[in-house]
């Protein structure tokens, strides 16, 4: 396949094409699908403040057990994304949910006393992260072209599960004890599971590729739109994640807020990126996503220079916050709308999975470096200034070279 077909988008038809009439209760199944595997993904992020006070955790521990089921999570969209493209939507659905109920179990009735249980549990408990891998080729095959990157944006808003579990983990946790939210999700992802296998159906005609199993990582990690998508979304989604899980540490610790108090501002955090991604994508279909992520990363660039100076929460370091949760989500958008846009049709699962691989790490390793920054410094200015650096090379590469190859889109 040649560099041009790999980066040079399609020609855009004069309106958009026909939406089948099932596409909409099938987006709107998946999404809740995505939903409810990263509620069971973040389960432990919201409770790393007390289980650092009742293990006697160190900040890097505590950095390590939120970022866990990021890193698993987001390797395993590899092969998830690979077999969903073979298998389609529908039985990956239902597989990847019946198997997160287990850790899920696991962690809330047993696994939660010891650094060594919760580290294993939360290994586990990666596998509802890599939900996402099995949801965009699913939905992307539902939609004609000039419908794909708002599509993609609302089946996006599942990563807002992530703000169910921040809003109600602590809570169910004080009221019924630890593993109350633990049951729950469970019994939601069982409920969840079924109605996958009953009410999903893949779409008619979708691309299934007829090349081996073995074959195909590597024929997709030849695509230079991969390695392209796969910058971009470490930073735009790898923002969002390290910023999901570490926020309700970085907020207690760095301005004194009680674990509720930053737990349901590290869920407003949430719910604006999530808001904000069908945005990402709609603008995308209009104007086309590089020039979005352009101006998403001028967003995160300067956000993140505001915030290393630690200004007052309010209002400075609010507004910093929420602009970077916008900037981030319209962001994570926009690359997928650019993946939907260029990826072929008979591999986008596995770009997918590379993809989100790329983003999930770029959420893993953040946590990790705030972490043993402040251990080291006492101070989190130096790592907002490392994401400001991050953030200045991917505006650089996308305002110059991916502009030029994808002919300014």
């Amino acid at each position: 396949m040649s560099e041009q077909r790999d980066t040079a988008p399609p020609e855009r038809t004069e309106g958009p094409g026909p939406v089948p009439g099932r596409a909409w209760p099938m987006l709107a199944l998946a999404t809740a699908g995505f939903a409810v595997n990263f509620w069971a993904w973040a389960l432990l992020s919201p409770l790393g403040p007390r289980f650092k006070e009742s293990l006697g955790l160190t900040s890097f521990e505590q950095s390590l057990l939120v970022a866990v089921p990021v890193v698993v999570g987001s390797l395993g969209r590899i092969p998830v994304g690979a077999l969903t493209d073979r298998y389609g939507g529908r039985v990956m659905f239902t597989l990847v949910s019946a198997a997160t109920i287990v850790p899920v179990l696991y962690v809330g009735l047993a696994g939660h006393s010891s650094l060594a249980a919760l580290l294993a549990g939360g290994f586990l408990l990666g596998i509802g992260g890599t939900s996402f891998a099995v949801g965009v080729p699913f939905v992307n095959a539902w939609f004609p072209p000039e419908r794909r990157g708002l599509a993609i944006g609302v089946f996006g808003m599942g990563m807002g599960g992530t703000a169910i579990s921040a809003l109600s983990t602590v809570k169910l946790v004080d009221a019924y004890g630890t593993s109350a939210p633990f049951l729950i999700t469970a019994a939601v992802l069982a409920v969840y599971a079924v109605a996958a296998a009953l009410l999903l159906r893949d779409a008619p005609g979708r691309a299934v590729p007829t090349e081996p199993l073995a074959r195909r990582p590597a024929a997709t990690l030849r695509l230079s739109l991969t390695w392209q998508a796969s910058a971009l979304y470490a930073v735009a989604f790898g923002g969002y994640v390290a910023f999901s899980v570490y926020l309700p540490t970085y907020l207690k610790t760095g301005y004194g807020l009680t674990q509720a108090d930053a737990a349901n501002r590290m869920a407003g955090f949430v719910l604006l990126a999530v808001a904000m991604r069908p945005v990402g994508g709609w603008l995308s279909d209009r104007i086309g996503p590089v020039r979005v992520v352009t101006g998403t990363l001028v967003v995160v660039l300067a956000a993140a220079l505001v915030q290393s100076s630690t200004p007052a929460l309010t209002p400075v370091g609010t507004a910093a916050f929420l602009s970077l949760a916008g900037a981030l989500g319209a962001g994570s958008g926009a690359v997928f709308a650019l993946v939907a846009l260029l990826a072929p049709a008979n591999r986008l699962g596995s770009v997918t999975g590379v993809v989100g691989a790329a983003g999930g790490l770029g959420g893993f390793v953040p946590p990790l470096v705030m972490g043993s920054l402040y251990g080291t410094y006492g101070s989190y200015a130096l790592g907002l200034l490392l994401l400001g650096a991050v953030a200045a090379a991917a505006l650089t590469y996308t305002a110059t070279r991916l502009r030029r190859t994808t002919a300014g889109r």
